[in-house]
């Protein structure tokens, strides 16, 4: 009876198999990190239009209740307005916003102009196309 040679394979992948699920990978990845990373820049985004409008409203109540504008925005915590000055997403800090102070003649108390608005004071450029301090 002749014998026969068994040869047993084994169940592994092997190296082409593995270069090409490693290429997929790699292709994947390549596609989904700018997705994420506008995403992380659009997330800002938010938190900023979020930050400026909560600053601009708490701004006009004050200016409404005390009939004065504040000189500062730590004037909008003291008074209960705000929690804390929020920070700024794009710069991450909270003590680069831009302050605007209103006009002297147009001001609520003349003898005292205070903070008529509040910009980002980052110089970067947005998604848009647009400054954010212009925001």
């Amino acid at each position: 009876m002749p014998m026969r040679k068994f040869t047993r394979r084994r169940a592994a992948f092997t190296l082409i198999e593995m270069m090409i699920v490693m290429a997929i990978i790699v292709i994947l990845v390549s596609v989904a990190i700018p997705y994420y990373q506008k995403s992380i820049i659009r997330a800002k985004e938010s938190v900023l239009h979020n930050n400026l409008f909560a600053m601009r409203t708490a701004i006009d109540e004050f200016t409404f209740d005390k009939q004065k504008a504040p000189q500062t925005l730590q004037d909008l915590v003291s008074g209960g307005y705000l929690h804390d000055v929020p920070r700024d997403p794009i710069t991450q800090r909270n003590d680069s916003w831009k302050i605007i102070m209103e006009d002297s003649a147009q001001a609520v108390s003349s003898s005292e102009p205070g903070i008529f608005d509040v910009r980002s004071g980052a110089s970067a450029v947005s998604l848009d196309g647009t400054r954010y301090s212009d925001w």
